[in-house]
């Protein structure tokens, strides 16, 4: 499973967001890449002021703020894919 966190630098809901992910990776042992949409223009275009964005399996799950409970729901899910 390869979780990706398209953020940016000085967002705070990413430094969250990245905690999360930090924290179940533990449990769930999945791979986490993460992405600065500032590198380039196409991604700051696509993702604008949406940081952070979360994809599982190059799916987008969260925009924004995780929601801890969903997230559980698809790492769980995800595991026995």
């Amino acid at each position: 499973m390869v979780i990706v966190l398209y953020s940016r630098e000085g967002c705070h809901l990413c430094t969250d967001a990245l905690e999360l992910l930090r924290d179940r990776q533990k449990l769930h042992g999945f791979h986490i890449e993460i992405v600065d949409v500032d590198s380039n223009s196409e991604m700051r275009d696509c993702f604008g002021d949406w940081v952070p964005v979360v994809t599982i399996n190059g799916k987008v799950r969260f925009r924004g703020r995780i929601e801890p409970v969903l997230l559980d729901r698809l790492l769980a899910t995800n595991q026995t894919d």
